[in-house]
């Protein structure tokens, strides 16, 4: 491991020594890709006929990875990591709406999120899943270029009210706002409508950020095709570049439709899609503000470097790194140690509504390679140490 990701006494310098034990018996179960489909069913079960299962989830899974129940709830996890100057995004996680009036109530707490964080200097951006906005199933048409009837062109129209309402909001308090990617199915209606607010906000500065999955195959294309569509000739881009984080789904979906996989087929093609969009990023950086949500370290030092080559100081606005927050501590403290400019996804709501989240965590860290040994091997290097105190 890279010496500037290995200071475990800054990475977990946060962390009690309850803390530190529970990461490792959280990440030694996620290790078990058999214990964690079993778990996780078991879970979903228990929430649905009541059992009383949200006290456990609470104490172990849910304060390892998210924030609390509400933005108050995550006032000291927000201010404890700033005074190590990592930031914090506050992100309110529930999904699965499927009801005008569930839809407009997510864009009024949205809405009251940006408000909440507009006087924090250490909440720089905020962030939204489209589609609770609207529903999965009109996204896929708009995706899909169907013909909507009446009814859903109202409904889509919403939509799109909907998102300019954030952006607008956002633009208004000068907050920076991430758009989150989703499946592949629905994301052709996401990139469209973030290239509609980017054309609209971004024209002085970066206020609207759209995600981009590396792991997808067609995304360098869609990033080329992006930047050189004459309509986007005036836009400042805002992009945050992430691996992906539906793998095992949309494999799966691939699958049962009998077509090729819109993923990458190993991690070595997903890492070398992802460094060639780094590439793309500093080949157009007077152009781009960058986001790099990454949990490689390899990646993590590629743009370190690229950012000497350009002449960029540690802290220049048009680069940050963001981590999810319980996840990668040796990445986030070690970098904002050196004053780049860095953040932790905080995740916060109900149990109950975080589960689909919750459960996204275990299968990716079963199901990247390598991610939940790293994990371990940090955390048992920092029990080393503190015992020889």
């Amino acid at each position: 491991m890279n010496n500037f990701f290995s200071d475990t006494k800054e990475a977990f310098s946060l962390k009690s020594n309850f803390e530190l034990n529970r990461a490792y018996f959280l990440f030694n179960i996620i290790g078990n890709s058999t214990f964690v489909k079993i778990t996780t069913s078991l879970t979903k079960f228990a929430l649905r006929f009541h059992l009383p299962v949200v006290p456990i989830i609470k104490a172990t899974v849910f304060d390892h990875f998210c924030g609390g129940v509400n933005e108050k709830d995550c006032i000291p996890v927000i201010n404890r990591m700033f005074d190590k100057n990592v930031s914090s995004v506050l992100d309110f996680s529930t999904e699965g709406f499927d009801s005008e009036k569930e839809f407009d109530e997510c864009l009024r707490k949205k809405i009251s999120i940006i408000e909440f964080v507009k006087d924090r200097k250490e909440i720089p951006f905020a962030v939204f899943k489209p589609t609770c906005l609207g529903s999965t199933g009109l996204f896929k048409k708009v995706s899909n270029l169907e013909k909507l009837d009446d009814l859903e062109s109202d409904s889509w129209n919403r939509v799109i009210h909907r998102f300019d309402l954030v952006c607008s909001k956002a633009f208004d308090e000068n907050i920076k706002i991430l758009i989150d990617a989703e499946e592949v199915e629905v994301q052709n209606a996401i990139d469209d409508l973030a290239i509609k607010m980017m054309r609209k906000y971004n024209v002085s500065s970066p206020i609207v950020y759209n995600t981009v999955q590396m792991y997808r195959k067609d995304r360098l294309t869609y990033l080329d095709e992006m930047i050189s569509n004459k309509l986007n000739k005036d836009v400042t881009f805002g992009l945050k570049l992430v691996r992906g984080a539906y793998m095992e789904k949309e494999r799966k979906l691939a699958d049962l439709m009998n077509v090729e996989s819109p993923i990458c087929n190993s991690k070595l093609n997903t890492d070398k899609n992802f460094n060639s969009g780094l590439d793309f990023v500093f080949n157009n950086l007077k152009r781009i503000s960058f986001v790099c949500a990454s949990h490689n370290e390899d990646s993590i030092l590629k743009v370190i470097e690229m950012m000497k080559l350009n002449g960029l100081s540690n802290n220049d606005n048009k680069i940050w790194f963001g981590q999810l927050y319980g996840m990668s501590d040796n990445i986030s403290f070690n970098l904002a140690s050196k004053s780049y400019n860095t953040f932790k996804i905080l995740p916060f709501g109900s149990v109950k509504n975080l589960m689909p989240y919750l459960i996204r965590r275990a299968e990716e860290n079963t199901s990247v390679q390598g991610q939940t040994g790293r994990e371990l091997q940090l955390i048992l290097k920092e029990k080393q140490r503190r015992s020889l105190l």
